[in-house]
């Protein structure tokens, strides 16, 4: 397993400046505004986050017109894992959050830091990077209120673990935002190759640049052939895990897509729509 840890490691070491072009363009376009109103509709229904807005309604203090205060803001603490090139923090930290973030890759890290200081500079204090693996993490119990983590559970050697691992570290009434795909089910299933293929053409009828063909495509099939999730039907498969893991609220969107990916991401992905597990603790 540990093998495998390092060869995925190795992978996206090589895919530093790349991912994080596409999270460059991401800040650019409409997805920037469309997935901050997608995290912060996720927070504001958290009993944690609820609890301390009902706090400073009670002092007097103002409310923001989205429900959640300033002080509501500094005072959630927040966990992005399998940060990548800090899209997450970046957008977050620039609204006012706080935000731990860790990843495996170390080149990951180090271009997420120089990210957020190129696009948010003072801001960028409000983001804290740690190395670390997402099945193990390093933290205590309950130490967060909000956990969100994006394209990295099908990337796992372990998923199940990190699941009841981020469930471990995420406070009583806290919520868990997960996005993910079926990513690589095409190596399985002939249809989902077939409608991969159609994606292609889609993208290079209309000259965009194709997702899967700017990157080492033989060598990422070759790690998706051994993790466990590629050959899996999600979402199914995260709310049964959860449920035997008794996570507590579970609900699935599976049309999240529609809401945060540009119609350059709906051609490339047509085939693999983005999914958002939502967990209430």
């Amino acid at each position: 397993m540990d093998k495998l840890l390092d060869e995925i490691e190795s992978y996206w070491s090589t895919r530093t400046e790349g991912y994080s072009e596409v999270n460059e363009k991401e800040l650019k376009g409409t997805q920037k505004k469309a997935w901050l109103e997608t995290l912060e509709a996720g927070f504001e229904v958290s009993e944690a986050g609820k609890a301390e807005a009902l706090e400073v309604i009670m002092t007097g203090k103002s409310v923001e017109k989205n429900g959640i205060t300033n002080k509501v803001k500094e005072q959630l603490r927040i966990l992005d894992i399998g940060t990548g090139p800090g899209f997450f923090p970046m957008i977050l930290a620039e609204a006012g959050y706080h935000v731990t973030a860790v990843d495996y890759t170390p080149g990951m890290l180090e271009k997420a830091a120089q990210n957020a200081s190129k696009f948010i500079g003072e801001k960028s204090k409000n983001i804290e990077f740690k190395r670390m693996d997402a099945q193990a993490l390093e933290f205590a119990d309950e130490s967060f209120d909000v956990i969100i983590s994006r394209n990295l559970t099908w990337n796992l050697p372990q998923p199940e673990a990190a699941y009841k691992e981020w469930l471990r570290v995420l406070k009583k009434g806290g919520k868990l935002l997960n996005f993910d795909a079926n990513w690589y089910g095409y190596l399985y299933d002939e249809e989902k190759r077939e409608a991969y293929e159609n994606d292609r053409k889609n993208v290079e009828k209309v000259s965009l640049d194709d997702h899967y063909l700017c990157t080492d495509i033989d060598r990422m099939e070759k790690i998706a052939l051994q993790v466990p999730l590629s050959e899996i039907k999600r979402p199914e498969w995260d709310r049964k895990i959860l449920e035997g893991l008794g996570a507590g609220k579970i609900e699935i969107n599976e049309n999240i897509w529609q809401q945060v990916w540009s119609e350059e991401e709906k051609l490339n992905y047509g085939s693999t729509p983005m999914f958002m597990v939502e967990v209430t603790k």
